[in-house]
C-alpha cells in the first residue's frame, strides 16, 4: 500500500509497525452502481447487505491484511483481496481485544 506523499503522512504512520494486522478501508471503484439483490459466487440470491458484494448504496470496502513492515510512506502487507489500484481511504490497526469474535457466525 503506497501512501500518497503530498499529504504529509510520514508522522501518521508512527507506530502502526507495531500491529500485526490491519484494517484497509478502501473505495471499490470498479462498482457497476447498486443492486439490492445480488448473486454471490457461492450461488442463490441474497439481499446486497448479506453479501461481499462491491455493487453496494455506498461502495466501500473493508479488509484486514497482515502487515509485514513499514518503509516510509509505503506498507507491505499480505492477504489483500483488492484489485490492484483501488484507492485506500483510511487504515486502522486491527485491535484484538475489540476486533475478534471468535465465537460468532
Amino acid at each position: 500500500v503506497e501512501l500518497r506523499g503530498d499529504w504529509h503522512l510520514e508522522a501518521a504512520v508512527r507506530d502502526l509497525e507495531g500491529f500485526e494486522r490491519i484494517w484497509l478501508i478502501t473505495l471499490l471503484h470498479r462498482s457497476r452502481g447498486w443492486r439490492p439483490v445480488v448473486s454471490p459466487p457461492r450461488g442463490g440470491r441474497r439481499g446486497v447487505l448479506a453479501t461481499r458484494s462491491p455493487d453496494r448504496p455506498t461502495p466501500l470496502g473493508l479488509s484486514s491484511v497482515r502487515l509485514l513492515s513499514v518503509q516510509h510512506l509505503t506498507l507491505r502487507v499480505r492477504g489483500v483481496d483488492l484489485l490492484d489500484g483501488t484507492p485506500v481511504l483510511d487504515i486502522k490497526p486491527y485491535v484484538p481485544y475489540c476486533d475478534s469474535f471468535p465465537q460468532a457466525a
